[in-house]
């Protein structure tokens, strides 16, 4: 996917395009984080849906949960959500940053070549 040690550096604007690419793939992500939590806050919580999208939107944010789930299975999932959305957030801006870090590096390691 990145160019190897031995490749020139990305011209500018296919390097814009791979950070397009890169928040594209952080969207999907998120989005389908916030599907998950909202189906999980529907089924288990049995809030209706604007509630659900709403809790998993703040859960997601880092503010909490919207509606505080009264059943068991509610409280359960919202424990592993909160888990895993914590997971998702820092993979997240390592995919964000995975582009921006790669160029650097690649930056000095042509400028070590040029010695």
């Amino acid at each position: 996917m990145y160019e190897s040690r031995d490749k020139p550096l990305l011209h500018p604007s296919h390097f814009r395009l791979r950070i397009i690419q890169h928040i594209g793939y952080a969207m999907l992500l998120l989005g389908a984080t916030l599907f998950v939590g909202a189906l999980g806050h529907r089924v288990f919580s049995e809030h209706n849906w604007h509630d659900s999208l709403m809790s998993a939107a703040f859960v997601i944010g880092g503010i909490g949960n919207y509606a505080i789930p009264e059943t068991y299975a509610g409280k359960i999932f919202s424990v592993i959500y909160g888990f895993f959305v914590s997971m998702v957030v820092m993979a997240t801006v390592a995919l964000l940053l995975a582009p921006i870090a790669h160029r650097i590096i690649h930056k000095f390691h042509l400028d070590e070549d040029d010695d």
